[in-house]
């Protein structure tokens, strides 16, 4: 119904757009015109030619245009202008503060950034929040709490165990202090430590203290491939309880087993949205993840050979499984775990038992994270599948600086890659799971469309050679095609790099 009436409404701007509009110069605020575009409105409909007017960093007209005596015209070349895109599952509060040009980010026309994700917030978000007012970014940010923030603060080293009753109500009073900050709602990692160890009915009793003030819950479910069936049932089942909109986070199908069900998960998916459970999802745009040796031990235990075996066999194959951080031993990073494996005279499995070993070690005598490995454990065909969901959008699950190419690569990689070059959907529908739909998703109704009132994050690529270029060799190789990009009405990149303003803003729950 909501999509219905934005194209509804796109299609009256189509209409008006077709009429010289009369210039609106009798305000005496300097703004700027953007001509010869193809506007894409963010709505899913076709492109339509247009001007844009921005006055005070909010969209004031959209038509065929002309300049008034005291604003600045920009020719767009005849590119497309589309509203800013909103990556509804990023890391960049990791570096945000200390790189505010955030130019992994905004280099992929991505304005708004979506963190606290995977359970893992700042906190408190108060302090966070207030340090970004004093130096902002290029880029808008928006967080939820994290389950695991919580969970570690209240139960400390002696997380391998289910919570009591009186730590989940502390865990739940420090929720509700924090989503006084603004906070979109509840995250969790559901797979990390320490929320593996959590019941499902301590993650609804916080659900229901975010759905409580019309909070958000976004979820890495509980198990990606083994038990991932159980999984899916677990967030359709928090979405039912609380009745607050619940999003899968980074969906994929990351088993051997798994592998061409896409359609039989978007049908329990749709059966759970026709039931009444508003669950959506986000995704990346490629076949490998990043993460940590340990996630693909649920039990933790490397001394589990077959464990081992059955993830070398059924999950990520040693040949499709590199180092990008190993604090032991750096002359690691980069190969394979066979190479790896062959310099040790070890089998695979030895290998990575002898890996994971030495950095849980080196983690225990330093206090901090010894590596990540990315890892391939997916099938073109059920990306593709995910991706077409009506209710998927788009983002990056990457950092600011990532050692995996969709930190700067996922946004191109859709519109050139996935859209452009193979079909699988038009650049319009690309652009509508970038942008409207991330809002909607987020709950935010000021961004995420080019429309009269709309606040002017937007983005203007070449459609015809926009594409990411971030491979893991080179992770950090930025996207060709995206021309301009403007937040809040303000320049932020253009030619390939960042401009010196900072106009980004916190974004807070309403």
């Amino acid at each position: 119904m909501i999509r219905s009436t934005y194209l509804l409404l796109a299609t009256t701007i189509l209409t008006a757009c077709t009429q010289e509009q009369t210039p609106t110069c009798n305000n005496p605020t300097p703004g700027f015109l953007i001509t010869n575009v193809q506007v894409i409105d963010g709505s899913g409909s076709p492109a339509f030619p247009a001007s844009v007017r921005i006055r005070n960093g909010i969209i004031s007209q959209i038509g065929l245009l002309e300049a008034c005596s005291n604003e600045t015209l920009i020719d767009g070349g005849g590119q497309t202008l589309a509203p800013g895109f909103i990556d509804t599952h990023s890391h960049a509060d990791s570096l945000i503060l200390d790189h505010p040009d955030a130019l992994s980010s905004v280099s992929q026309g991505i304005t708004t950034v979506i963190v606290g994700k995977d359970g893992d917030s700042k906190y408190p978000l108060a302090d966070f929040y207030s340090k970004f007012d004093e130096t902002p970014a290029t880029i808008n940010v928006a967080s939820y709490v994290g389950h695991n923030t919580l969970r570690s603060k209240v139960l400390g080293e002696d997380y391998k165990r289910l919570a009591t009753n009186e730590e989940i109500a502390q865990m739940a009073e420090m929720l509700a202090s924090e989503l006084q900050s603004g906070a979109l709602g509840l995250s969790t990692g559901l797979e990390y430590d320490p929320g593996i160890y959590s019941e499902t009915s301590e993650v609804i009793t916080l659900a229901r203290v975010a759905a409580k003030v019309s909070g958000r819950y976004s979820s890495h479910i509980r198990s990606e491939d083994r038990w991932f069936e159980d999984a899916l049932d677990e967030v359709i089942l928090i979405g039912r309880e609380t009745g607050m909109p619940v999003k899968i986070s980074h969906i994929k199908l990351a088993m051997t087993r798994l592998w061409g069900q896409a359609d039989k998960t978007l049908a329990k998916l749709n059966a759970a949205r026709a039931d009444g459970v508003n669950i959506t999802a986000d995704i990346y745009p490629y076949e490998y993840w990043q993460s940590t040796m340990m996630v693909l031990l649920p039990e933790r235990d490397f001394t589990d050979r077959a464990a081992i075996e059955e993830v070398l066999e059924q999950i990520a194959p040693a040949e499709g499984i590199w180092m990008t951080l190993f604090e032991p031993n750096p002359e690691y990073v980069g190969k394979s775990l066979i190479e790896i494996a062959e310099l040790l005279e070890m089998d695979a499995a030895d290998a990575f038992a002898h890996l994971a070993e030495a950095a849980e070690r080196w983690k225990q005598e330093n206090g901090r994270r010894a590596e990540t490995i990315i890892a391939t454990s997916m099938k073109d065909a059920d990306i593709d599948a995910l991706m077409s969901w009506p209710e998927t959008n788009i983002c990056t699950d990457g950092g600011l600086q990532d050692l995996h190419p969709r930190g700067a690569g996922s946004f191109p990689r859709v519109l050139g890659h996935f859209a452009r070059d193979r079909q699988l959907m038009s650049v319009e529908d690309a652009v509508h799971k970038m942008s409207n739909l991330a809002a909607i998703h987020m709950g935010f109704t000021d961004r995420g469309l080019i429309k009269e009132g709309m606040i002017a994050d937007m983005v203007l690529f070449n459609r015809e050679t926009v594409i990411d270029r971030a491979t893991p060799e080179h992770p950090d190789s930025l996207s060709e095609g995206i021309e301009s990009v403007w937040v809040s009405g303000e320049l932020v990149y253009q030619d390939g790099a960042t401009t010196d303003v900072r106009p980004g803003r916190i974004i807070r729950r309403i």
